[in-house]
């Protein structure tokens, strides 16, 4: 794919923060502005004004469905973020169960059918989910759900094995992250997905990271949900979507007007949509020509320049393997990485979750992974993206050794 003209100009500082969202795609910008101002029609209307505007959502649709391997557009729920997606996902599944349950319509799955009559649901996650899934448990731990989560090694990877062993007649559904926003590791998820259906138990991912930076498909992962956000992908901020595999018992949180095969109400953001659809059909021919290949070439030489900057004080932290190839989590021995970052005007990049910035803590993924405080507060997420280059690469090593250099004591 032949990569748009950069956003960034010669006086910004190198951006190293993809993970945490990426800049829109002027060829993204450009589908999207006909839907702000010509094509403003509700896509509902019935009259010609709405007529563009459904084509255009029907046809983004199609395109987040196939950078996924859905089988169709109608197993695509367009929602307002990530995080709306994942509670769609956990709290709409465990919704449904409870009230087919309670109208004695039977179980939509066999584990969540079995066991004692009025047996509490269960649902099973992993402690370094995103706070998003771990919010949707929370509320469902509060309103009579028995939530289990499962540790992760020092890789940060779950052991399909103890997933078997937490699945209980009650359990309703696994939510497990296909790869960690901090240090990029991988989930084995077909494998996980494999156990949850092996005992009928639905499985819901949430790919935000992965979805265009590694192949997502899935059929091959297995799973029956699957979360994917817009701004991770070059498009812009307030889009997210929900893949649901044909047939998987889900109601809806937000009723409203029938939108989204009635499974989220509102008026749907045209525009955004657009733009979602837009940048998916980018990441596949992305992922077609080379883009993982060159991000994992260019975050190797980072981690390279960083070690010959700063030699035996640079540590990765999870996979060395099954990580994204963007992602690149390293601690630098006898630094803070916060303070190295305040320092290092030129760089922009993130000691972990954007969402849990401003916090002045370690991050509770790497101490989940067992790292003592000081080796997780020395880290630093660097995650390289589509304009990243070989000199930016040069100088984000360079910015960020000359600041652990000056702060030494």
């Amino acid at each position: 794919m032949s990569a748009s003209q950069s956003p960034f100009s010669a006086s910004d500082p190198v951006y190293a923060d993809y993970n945490g969202t990426t800049p829109v795609d002027p060829r993204v910008v450009a589908a999207m502005i006909p839907f702000l101002s010509t094509h403003f029609g509700n896509p509902s209307s019935s009259h010609g004004f709405g007529t563009a505007p459904a084509e255009a959502v029907a046809r983004a649709r199609a395109q987040v469905a196939s950078l996924i391997g859905a089988e169709s557009g109608a197993e695509i729920v367009f929602t307002g973020s990530g995080t709306e997606a994942d509670h769609l996902a956990i709290r709409g599944v465990l919704r449904a169960v409870r009230t087919a349950s309670a109208e004695g319509a039977g179980a939509p799955t066999p584990a969540a059918g079995s066991g004692s009559a009025g047996a509490r649901p269960h649902l099973v996650i992993q402690e370094t989910e995103h706070p998003a899934v771990l919010a949707a448990a929370e509320v469902l731990a509060g309103d009579g759900v028995d939530v289990t989560s499962l540790p992760i090694d020092t890789d940060g990877l779950v052991d399909p094995a103890s997933l078997a062993a937490a699945l209980r007649p009650t359990t309703v559904l696994v939510s497990i992250m296909h790869a960690n926003n901090e240090t990029g590791a991988i989930q084995p998820i077909s494998a996980l997905a494999r156990t949850a259906r092996d005992a009928g138990v639905l499985f819901h991912t949430d790919a935000a990271q992965s979805v265009g930076k590694v192949p997502v498909d899935v059929d091959a992962l297995g799973v029956d949900l699957l979360t994917v956000v817009g701004h991770k992908l070059y498009a812009p901020k307030g889009v997210g979507a929900l893949y649901v595999r044909a047939g998987t018992p889900i109601a809806a949180l937000m009723p409203g007007g029938g939108q989204e095969a009635g499974l989220r109400g509102g008026t749907e953001n045209v525009a955004g949509i657009v733009a979602f659809g837009e940048a998916a059909r980018l990441a596949g021919e992305d992922l077609d020509t080379g883009g993982p290949e060159r991000m994992r070439r260019l975050r190797d030489e980072l981690e390279v320049a960083l070690e010959e900057l700063l030699p035996g004080r640079v540590r990765l932290n999870g996979p060395r393997e099954e990580r994204l190839p963007q992602t690149l989590n390293v601690s630098i021995a006898g630094s803070r990485g916060v303070d190295v970052l305040a320092g290092a005007a030129s760089v922009s990049a993130s000691t972990g979750s954007a969402c849990h910035a401003g916090t002045d803590a370690p991050s509770p993924v790497l101490t989940a992974m067992g790292m003592d405080v000081d080796r997780a507060m020395g880290a630093l997420r660097l995650s390289v993206g589509r304009w990243t280059t070989e000199d930016d690469v040069a100088r984000i090593a360079a910015g960020i050794a000359a600041e652990v250099v000056a702060t030494d004591v």
